[in-house]
């Protein structure tokens, strides 16, 4: 599951845009199906990454804290227990049920040079310096690299099965509606998170590659294949 943006997602409590909000977490929703419905059809994640889904996993578990200190409705609650839930339940699809076919020869990036640079930056760069903001500010900022364990893996092995390329496709096209909420709120409310907007661009930048592969070929019927 890539990343989320549905109102209850929204920083601090905010609740406007909400229409604009739900195709987003929409999107990120079917990418998270493709892994669990690849697996238990074909019964292997060889093509997954399991470090992206560890890390995607920390994502919505440090940005969703605010379960224990405030509700804003069941609407809200309901869907922050879910992508933690569907989150952790990916991982466990990964090490567990589906172990012996998880590819971990080719799941090798070193996910501490993602995660301790963003640690620090979080504590540099937030909103607010208090525990819940810097881990509200961490996840944004896994967010927008988490994905770069399985561009790593798909970059080793040359190649990616269909179904994992339709996954991929779903969590990037679920940031780039990310981008466009916060271009709608800025129009139309005046309101502007510049951490937010930044990560993701930074997040959209990394899928360019892929994007222009999975047009190019998928879409065409054509397997993924990275140039020797």
């Amino acid at each position: 599951m890539g990343g989320l943006a549905l109102p209850l997602l929204a920083p601090r409590g905010l609740q406007s845009s909400r229409w604009l909000y739900a195709p987003s977490g929409l999107w990120s929703g079917p990418g998270e199906g493709f892994v669990g419905g690849g697996g238990g059809r074909d019964q292997q994640v060889d093509c997954i990454s399991g470090k992206s889904q560890l890390l995607f996993a920390l994502v919505f578990t440090t940005r969703y804290l605010d379960l224990f200190t405030s509700f804003i409705s069941l609407y809200n609650t309901s869907m922050k227990l879910i992508y933690i839930a569907c989150s952790y339940a990916t991982v466990y699809l990964i090490y567990m049920k589906f172990k012996a076919t998880y590819d971990g020869n080719h799941d090798t990036f070193r996910v501490e040079f993602l995660v301790v640079p963003v640690g620090g930056l979080s504590f540099l760069v937030n909103h607010d310096f208090s525990p819940l903001e810097i881990l509200w500010t961490f996840s944004i900022y896994l967010e927008s690299v988490a994905i770069l364990p399985q561009l790593f893996m798909i970059s080793k092995t040359g190649e990616a099965e269909t179904i994992t390329t339709h996954y991929l496709f779903f969590l990037g096209l679920y940031r780039a509606l990310y981008l466009v909420n916060w271009i709608w709120r800025f129009y139309f409310e005046g309101f502007f998170d510049l951490i937010a907007v930044v990560a993701g661009v930074v997040q959209t930048i990394l899928y360019c590659d892929f994007f222009y592969l999975y047009i190019t070929k998928v879409l065409k019927g054509k397997k993924l294949s990275l140039p020797a």
